[in-house]
């Protein structure tokens, strides 16, 4: 099997608890090998419909990866922080 890839899709409520959730999530990310591609905002919508404003892009080397970043210690703390801080829907992809 090939990377796995998060996609969360994001709809910010506090900006100040997202800013401290966004500086912490790195750390919980590096055992796990996982690499930050993308964070933006949403531009325009061609086509369909979306209903949050944000994304993130997070590369892993397969879906294990995933699952043991998304089930570990350090994650998990954060998960009450998120969810404080924004509406996130997370999604998994596998090349």
């Amino acid at each position: 099997m090939g990377s796995a890839y998060l996609v969360g899709h994001i709809t910010v409520k506090d900006q100040d608890a997202w800013a401290e959730y966004r500086s912490r999530v790195p750390a919980t990310l590096a055992p796990w090998q996982a690499e930050l591609l993308f964070r933006g905002k949403l531009a325009a919508t061609l086509s369909g419909g979306q209903a949050h404003t944000d994304i993130v892009v997070i590369r892993f080397p397969h879906m294990e990866a995933v699952h043991g970043w998304h089930s570990s210690p350090a994650y998990q703390a954060l998960i009450p922080l998120r969810e404080r801080a924004a509406a996130v829907d997370l999604l998994c992809y596998q090349e």
